[in-house]
């Protein structure tokens, strides 16, 4: 039997818009944590846009990442991804989801405590992995052990994401519930 989620309250969602003011909501963590799809079903709900920085990165580029990666190495492709978040985060107040390594980035880190309210899907290793490996579009997991590079990428990457002002478990749930959760952690910073 399939969990019923019902919609979220119009009270919540006015809540979580006091909380975030002007700010934008950036959802932060490794890949297949699911901010992506969490963060556009929240600007929905929230009715306010979305925008995935890798995508942005793409069209800017007229590359795919793992183009980018090949062409110009990783340390061009940081750059690149601090100076294009930073545009999305000081034009207007949108939820955005931003790549993996985005956030382990002290410049683009700096970039979204400024203008910002971050929210970490902290997703396990097996979550992570039933979730990135039908596909093969992800550069860092081009390696002969790429489970092991996730899990190494988790060692590294989690004491960072842990700074994010806001930790949400990622699971495998509805989408809609953990749209609701994102809303209600935000919204419990009004009462602390």
């Amino acid at each position: 039997m399939s969990e019923v989620v019902e919609p979220v309250s119009d009270a919540l969602v006015q809540q979580v818009k006091a909380v975030l003011g002007s700010r934008n909501l950036v959802f932060v963590g490794l890949m297949g944590a699911g901010k992506s799809a969490i963060g556009r079903l929240t600007a929905q709900t929230l009715g306010i846009p979305f925008v995935d920085s890798d995508h942005e990165i793409e069209r800017v580029s007229r590359m795919s990442i793992a183009e980018l990666f090949a062409d110009y190495g990783e340390p061009e492709f940081r750059a690149l991804e601090t100076r294009v978040i930073k545009r999305l985060l000081t034009s207007g107040t949108r939820v955005v989801s931003t790549g993996g390594g985005a956030y382990i980035n002290e410049a683009t880190r700096r970039q979204i405590r400024k203008n910002g309210l971050s929210v970490w899907l902290n997703a396990d290793l097996d979550v992570l992995w039933e979730r990135v490996n039908k596909r093969d579009t992800r550069p860092l997991l081009k390696t002969e052990d790429p489970k092991g590079t996730l899990a190494r990428l988790m060692e590294a990457r989690y004491p960072i994401y842990a700074e994010a002002d806001i930790t949400v478990l990622s699971r495998d749930v509805k989408k809609e519930r953990m749209v609701e959760e994102v809303l209600e952690s935000i919204a419990a910073l009004s009462r602390t």
